[in-house]
């Protein structure tokens, strides 16, 4: 049975109506016939069968024995890491997203988490870098926003010799291109928001536990700290996953198409993408992926400043500037002043997010509009820096 096949086939039509739609069960509460007895709900934190029925998707999906939905994607990543206690230690990706960042370092440190951060990409990095305190391996692979592909097989074979968990963030392969847990990985957390709602109209997050024991704690937490979703966003979410494998392959093809386009401009120096034969982690990435590479570019200015950056992002007509990625329209953004602005700028730097690094979210507009308003930016971008001749003494005047 083909993904796409089983994805549709595992959402349950109501038993109560055969609505094929999975209903919007808005209430809080839910009658009981005695203390204790009761249809298998009795608190809507505890419980929902809209949410129930999205979490069951996407463990299905996933691979993963459950699933628990949250009230945003970083709340998903909290509680993965109150899986920890004080003490412990994660170890994370260098290239990891800013809001995960700002967690890790400006909530978790202070209570008593120590958190280390290593080029993931060589599994030996990994090795070196865990200690006996080290519970957490997390990764992201593709990463945000520089597109860093991690072999998560290798990666796990390191955490089972030193007993700690891996959890690997799959929001931009999506569970169409990835199954992290088939690859052994013991959690995997979604920012539902992009390409499982897909269409720019929710905040949502996932996670997905590997085993019984896992998934039993996770639930603990979701019930103990309350960050659920709400039943319109999940009902949101799963209409938007109906439709996930057809909106991959759309924009993991257009995708392909504008980074071969982006890599003949010399106002850009590097492109990164999983599918280009120039990414240094293109062949873990075909092992480990399959059916494509994803939608999301990111792409390094020659001229390597905020401005230059800043004069493309406001130069596009079809890509609009804003948060966020996996929606049908198609989005960009400038990380160093946006989505990993919360992290010091020698850190960001140094994991490559440069100040002229501009991160595509190709949308499902046809490819060759896409190319043409990149070529008009670009185009804008070189004739701003021709209109501009520095004198001798280092003077910026108008030519």
């Amino acid at each position: 049975m083909s993904v796409a096949t089983r994805l549709l086939h595992s959402i349950p039509v109501d038993e109560q109506t055969g609505a094929i739609a999975v209903p919007i069960y808005q209430t809080s509460t839910y009658v009981q016939e005695a203390p204790g007895v009761n249809k298998g709900f009795d608190y809507a934190r505890t419980g929902n069968p809209t949410r129930l029925a999205l979490e069951n998707l996407v463990a299905t999906l996933e691979g993963g024995h459950a699933a628990y939905a949250f009230a945003s994607g970083l709340a998903a990543i909290d509680a993965v890491v109150k899986l920890l206690s004080a003490g412990d230690q994660i170890v994370a990706i260098d290239d990891i997203y800013g809001g995960a960042f700002r967690l890790f370092e400006h909530v978790y440190r202070r209570l008593g988490i120590d958190i280390v951060y290593c080029d993931t990409t060589n599994a030996e990095n990994v090795a070196k870098t865990i200690t006996d305190k080290t519970k957490l391996i997390w990764l992201e692979s593709p990463s945000n926003p520089t597109l860093k592909v991690s072999d998560i097989a290798a990666i796990s074979a390191i955490a089972k010799a030193h007993n700690c968990l891996l959890c690997v963030d799959n929001t931009f392969a999506s569970p169409i291109l990835q199954r992290p847990i088939e690859l052994g990985a013991d959690l995997v957390v979604h920012s539902g928001t992009k390409y499982l709602g897909g269409h720019s109209d929710l905040i949502a997050g996932i996670a997905v536990a590997k085993t019984e024991e896992l998934a039993k704690e996770l639930k603990f937490i979701q019930n103990a700290s309350g960050g659920i979703l709400g039943p319109f966003d999940c009902f949101l979410t799963i209409r938007g996953i109906e439709t996930l494998p057809l909106r991959i392959e759309r924009t993991s093809t257009s995708a392909l198409e504008v980074a071969k386009f982006l890599e003949t401009r010399p106002e850009v120096a590097r492109v990164y993408y999983p599918g280009l034969e120039s990414h240094p982690n293109h062949e873990v990435a075909k092992k480990q992926q399959s059916g494509g590479f994803g939608g999301i570019i990111a792409l390094a200015l020659t001229e390597d400043t905020i401005e230059a950056a800043t004069k493309l992002v406001t130069s596009t007509k079809y890509f609009k500037l804003a948060e966020s990625l996996g929606g049908a329209k198609s989005l960009l953004c400038h990380p160093a002043t946006m989505t990993h602005k919360s992290i010091p700028a020698p850190t960001r730097q140094a994991s490559g997010v440069a100040d002229g690094l501009v991160r595509l979210s190709i949308g499902l507009e046809d490819a060759a509009d896409l190319i043409a308003d990149l070529a008009q930016a670009l185009d804008q971008l070189a004739a701003a820096k021709e209109e501009h001749v520095v004198t001798k003494e280092g003077e910026l005047v108008v030519a």
